[in-house]
């Protein structure tokens, strides 16, 4: 029996979409083969590929002007390829708002002159600094910022509004309800929470953008040779490019983006009204930051961390452990997992409060 699956990621999977690629699974339609057997080049592929890329760009309203590329190496790959492409010898801003975000500075300090533009780390990252006091580098090659970071549980809900090329990490928030793409040169995106399974990242760049990108790197990393070559440079990871198709069509079947949002907000509108009304749980993120799709919490006494994840687990509730460098508990309430999820959460958290408590 499935149970209800709180993961930061590998996340949960809309159960419809795993039904029809179990029913898939020998063979897809009439090919005779999986589509895990299938060339990338061949025709059947080229199919699945390009209607998944359509609907992607369907459901985010991406202009014409950009392109949308289906790779490997995970976003983390991107902390790296970003800088390589983009930098051209000049220094790149970076907001610092969270682990991820770490990461990815520590990856470009590597390749380029970086200017960090804020930071919360001394906050433990439990928010992001107002706008108007970053220090933003007078020509810099682009901005860089996580618009959630995952571990946290923090957020930057609207775009920076600045004058240089503006990037943005959105893995653990792409697709979770309507983004105006127009405002970036580049977002970028692990497919492992919101798109489907582990194995592929989704680019989208800016035409205009993309042709600055460098060419003297080697093919694999160059932005500019995955899109001339409409993802196909290599054997992309086909199977999750299939997957996350199916998951586009399903965000499709059920509204959109804007149907989905609202789904998402009222999610983490309940579960984090329960945590502020409550003396036993707590959220230590600033309100304005407060992530609609990780919501971490305290045990007013942490000695009861291991019981709740015990009886959690048993109630059918998985995933709850918040991650190792911040502790507590974390509820990821991506897409898939439904507002059932988090009313059972809710539910249980009461029942083990007045148990314990």
């Amino acid at each position: 029996m499935r149970k209800w699956n709180f993961s930061a990621g590998p996340a949960a999977i809309p159960e419809a979409v795993l039904q029809e690629a179990q029913a898939e699974m020998l063979e897809w339609y009439d090919s005779g083969m999986s589509v895990m057997e299938m060339s990338h080049r061949s025709s059947e592929f080229i199919d699945i590929a390009n209607k998944a890329r359509e609907d992607f760009i369907d459901l985010l309203k991406i202009p014409s002007d950009y392109q949308v590329l289906f790779l490997q190496g995970g976003a983390t790959l991107q902390f790296s390829m970003v800088p390589m492409n983009f930098s051209s010898q000049r220094v790149a801003d970076y907001v610092l708002s969270g682990s991820w975000s770490k990461k990815a500075v520590h990856e470009a300090s590597k390749i380029t002159d970086i200017n960090i533009v804020t930071s919360s780390e001394s906050s433990n990252f439990n928010n992001v600094p107002n706008e108007e006091s970053w220090s933003c580098s007078e020509n810099a090659a682009y901005l860089h910022y996580v618009a959630n970071e995952t571990i946290q549980g923090n957020a930057l809900h609207f775009p920076p509004a600045i004058d240089v090329p503006l990037i943005s990490d959105m893995s653990s928030v792409i697709l979770s309800e309507q983004i105006d793409v127009s405002k970036f040169s580049m977002i970028y995106a692990g497919a492992q929470k919101n798109i489907g399974p582990a194995g592929l990242t989704i680019c989208i760049i800016k035409n205009d953008f993309l042709k600055t990108a460098s060419t003297d790197l080697p093919g694999m990393l160059q932005y500019s040779k995955h899109a001339d070559a409409d993802s196909m440079f290599n054997t992309p990871p086909t199977f999750a490019w299939y997957l996350a198709g199916k998951v586009f069509s399903w965000l499709k079947d059920k509204g959109g983006l804007e149907s989905i949002g609202k789904i998402n907000q009222l999610k983490a509108k309940n579960l984090y009204a329960f945590i502020d009304q409550s003396d036993f749980y707590s959220n230590p993120i600033s309100e304005k930051n407060r992530s609609i799709m990780n919501v971490p919490f305290l045990l007013k006494n942490s000695k009861l961390d291991t019981e709740f994840l015990h009886e959690a687990e048993n109630a059918g509730l998985l995933n709850l452990k918040g991650h190792r460098s911040v502790g507590g508990m974390r509820a990821s309430i991506y897409n898939a997992t439904p507002i059932e999820a988090v009313d059972a959460l809710i539910n249980f958290m009461g029942d083990f409060q007045a148990k314990h408590g």
